[in-house]
């Protein structure tokens, strides 16, 4: 046995001191669901997966990777799509995973105080349903909700599809317990809406994708859960159109308006063609539709509000037909069309994804100019965007043009990505709205970002994490 070989059983053997011989993983055929991500652009190698059941065994896992020098990788349910979960890239093969999923335990439900304290391994669907049973709502909604975990979406500050009536996912939180690179625990599992004492310390840990600290618990905010919902499907010409139609449905309805989801044509037909079950949503078909969901907490007069929207939309000329669901099955019918797309896009060829946001106002003039854009820089691309409108995060995939060999386009991912992100950098956007940075865009940052910034998130790298052992090589 080499020296290499005694040093990683004797980590291994620590570690199953810690959390239990069962729950150190290193076998290679059952860490292999750890080291590659949904997209399986990236996949690494680690020393081990570590699952430990509780804030405790964190802290002893990272007091003893820290005291050995050993970096360690957070992962909830691996479902990120730019590569932050993943261990063992660019040759980093003595990484530890330190999967949360264990963790997952609700530790208090607090009606009154419209709160709930979680573990990170909870998936966001249990979230949900925890919520749900205590007669609340947790808003936030994810096509991966049934895997992705709590711990994740709060420490890449995930987004989905109601952020325009609720925030991102660092609006829904008001405490976090976090585990530092050294083993301290950080305890701060506040339910308070008011706390001037100094530095709010969670927005730190929300968005750095682990490379400061390590979420385990969160006190979440609920809401009130809507007693009237009404969803429509709308078909309209433009973009401008449906930015036409976001400001015209604020004015009439205000926060009711919880959900405005943009879908091209193009994606559409993608479900059609590979989602069992899908169904075109009107009787002909138009270049741009809206998915818009009102919700409110009175019972009566949701479904009038929606109809005088949509009205006096089609008396101003912005829409051309529209569908109101009129039962909980073409409900769920739209939002398949929606939830199934991104999936269903691999069925195409290769995909080049693009996670970014623009002023919302400045939406439809981002659409205009990628799509000759693209066309220009590789003809046949066939654009895919979706997403967002309300809050100006457009999901601007682009698949192969039809009979191109696949890696041969994805080969071009990078050249691809300069000419979209110079169209979101000219408009005042950003590059990721709210997948993260981890590998994927890492080198891109320095380019988008203000240096001062970058010298500013260095310097808390630096001081929070100065052995660098907590999920190194990404965002920084």
């Amino acid at each position: 046995m080499t020296m290499t070989d005694t040093a990683a059983d004797d980590i291994s053997a620590n570690l199953a001191k810690i959390v239990g011989a069962k729950n150190v993983i290193s076998e290679a055929a059952d860490m292999a669901a750890y080291l590659m991500e949904p997209r399986d652009l990236f996949r690494g190698s680690a020393r081990c997966v570590v699952r430990p059941g509780s804030t405790a065994e964190v802290a002893a896992v990272l007091k003893l990777c820290s005291e050995r020098n050993i970096a360690v990788v957070p992962q909830g349910g691996n479902t990120g799509l730019v590569g932050g979960q993943i261990p063992g890239q660019e040759g980093r093969a003595g990484e530890v995973v330190l999967s949360l999923k264990r963790m997952n335990a609700i530790r208090e439900t607090d009606p009154a105080s419209l709160t709930m304290t979680v573990e990170a391994g909870m998936t966001l669907l249990q979230v949900q349903e925890a919520a749900e049973k205590a007669g609340a709502l947790f808003p936030l909604s994810l096509a991966s909700e049934g895997s992705c975990t709590i711990g994740g979406n709060l420490a890449t500050n995930a987004g989905g599809t109601a952020v325009l009536a609720y925030g991102n996912a660092r609006d829904l939180v008001t405490g976090l317990e976090i585990v530092l690179a050294d083993g301290r625990v950080l305890s701060n599992l506040s339910k308070l809406k008011k706390d001037n004492t100094g530095y709010d310390l969670k927005h730190l840990f929300m968005g750095s994708e682990g490379t400061l600290g390590v979420i385990t618990a969160a006190v979440v905010k609920l809401y009130p859960r809507p007693r009237a919902v009404e969803t429509a499907f709308v078909g309209m010409k433009t973009p401008h159109d449906a930015l036409a139609l976001l400001n015209l449905a604020q004015a009439m309805a205000g926060s009711d308006v919880k959900t405005f989801e943009l879908i091209a044509r193009f994606g559409i037909d993608v479900v059609l063609r590979h989602a069992p079950g899908a169904r075109d949503p009107l009787e002909t078909q138009h270049a741009w539709y809206v998915l818009m969901e009102l919700g409110s907490q009175l019972e009566g007069g949701l479904a009038e509000t929606m109809m005088k929207i949509l009205e006096a939309a089609a008396e101003k000329g912005i829409i051309d037909d529209a569908a109101v669901a009129s039962s909980l099955d073409q409900r769920k019918a739209f939002w398949k069309l929606r939830e199934e797309l991104s999936d269903m896009q691999k069925f195409e060829g290769g995909s080049i994804k693009h996670d970014v946001s623009v002023p919302v106002a400045k939406v439809p003039q981002f659409l205009d100019e990628m799509y000759p854009a693209v066309e220009k820089f590789l003809p046949g691309s066939r654009c895919c965007p979706f997403g967002h409108l309300g809050d100006g995060n457009i999901h601007a995939n682009i698949s192969q043009p039809l009979g191109m060999d696949k890696q041969a386009f994805l080969d071009q991912w990078y050249e691809m990505n300069e000419v979209v992100h110079a169209i979101v950098t000219k408009l005042d956007g950003s590059i990721s709205a709210e997948h993260g940075i981890g590998t994927l865009k890492r080198d891109l940052l320095p380019h988008v970002k203000d240096p001062v910034a970058l010298q500013v998130m260095r310097t808390l790298k630096g001081a929070l994490d100065p052995k660098n052992i907590l999920n190194p090589g990404k965002v920084i």
